[in-house]
């Protein structure tokens, strides 16, 4: 059952998606996820029943999003926004989105080696470092992370992320894919609708509110979580594509 107050999905949107927190449950370790078997054919399905419009924005590089979502290719914006992919599935190059210094990572891995529970995650255009096993050390990641942020501040920022902290440049934000692909087709003339569930999503969200459409929160809107965002994507797919219905997790 849809939750009150979020809209069943119409044929003129364009749909953006979060992925971890909002497609697929949180796990002790981003390796860890587990997708739905039946996930990647209820995206195709439903980019089909949009004409194409349906794309992916995460915190995630291009070709993980690849990895987990196979043999779906999405559309969509990867590293927060870093890379883009338009909905012909060409890469869209921007040299003023750059990445983090070498030499950073060089020194969160030492950081991260002397102390047992942290997990450091390397990105094409950002670095995240994961304390979900130790907690405690949450303070001590924030203030390494901020250390080297303030070397470059107008190039990079400190996110917040799931018991985590992520170094992400400053041009590179989710509310970049929603401008770039709303500008074209399939995407072009629809109402945009972007489903997130943290504060990196939030400015995806502002963007699809700005262009006329909704910014939907997993948590504050999608109080069954990604289980119930699944299954009103999944009715969505059998509604606007006529199709048989598709098993739910």
């Amino acid at each position: 059952m849809t939750p009150p107050g979020v809209p069943e999905i119409e044929a003129d949107w364009a749909l953006f998606l979060d992925l971890d927190g909002t497609l697929l449950e949180l796990a002790p370790t981003p390796d860890a996820v587990i997708v739905p078997a039946d996930l990647p054919s209820v995206l195709a399905c439903l980019s089909g029943g949009l004409g194409g419009a349906l794309a992916i924005v995460t915190g995630r590089a291009r070709e993980t999003a690849d990895q987990l979502l196979a043999p779906f290719l999405p559309t969509g914006g990867f590293g927060h926004g870093a890379e883009l992919r338009d909905a012909v599935g060409a890469a869209v190059g921007d040299d003023t989105v750059p990445a983090p210094p070498s030499a950073w990572c060089d020194t969160l891995t030492r950081f991260a080696a002397t102390r047992d529970g942290l997990l450091l995650e390397r990105k094409p255009h950002g670095i995240a470092l994961h304390y979900r096993a130790v907690p405690t050390q949450g303070e001590a990641v924030r203030a390494a992370m901020q250390a080297l942020v303030l070397q470059a501040p107008n190039d990079f920022v400190l996110l917040p992320a799931h018991m985590a902290f992520e170094i992400r440049p400053r041009a590179a934000t989710k509310a970049r894919p929603v401008t770039a692909l709303m500008a074209a087709p399939p995407f072009l003339g629809r109402r945009p609708v972007f489903v997130g569930d943290d504060v990196t999503d939030e400015d995806g969200m502002a963007a699809a509110r700005d262009l006329g459409g909704l910014g939907l929160h997993v948590g504050r809107d999608f109080t069954g979580g990604p289980p119930q965002v699944r299954a009103w994507l999944a009715r969505a797919a059998r509604r606007l594509t006529q199709e048989q219905p598709l098993a739910q997790s």
